[in-house]
């Protein structure tokens, strides 16, 4: 596959990853759990759901950039 069709597949499921995961991620700061946590535990849950949605993609990323031609 060319590379060219590699990103532009790629750039398309990363940005429905992205929508789904700030959904998801919305969901989760709103739970209880984290509502009623000290706000130390609140930043920290805050940093993980903003940064946790760049392990998943890394191996689209990968796969977009990789290959030859």
């Amino acid at each position: 596959m060319r590379r060219r069709y590699r990103k532009f597949i790629g750039a398309a499921l990363m940005l429905s990853f992205v929508v789904c995961y700030a959904l998801a991620a919305m969901a989760l700061a709103q739970s209880r759990p984290l509502l009623e946590a000290s706000k130390l535990f609140q930043g920290i849950g805050y940093a993980i759901l903003g940064i946790a949605w760049i392990l998943p993609l890394m191996p689209l990323i990968k796969w977009m950039e990789g290959g030859g031609e």
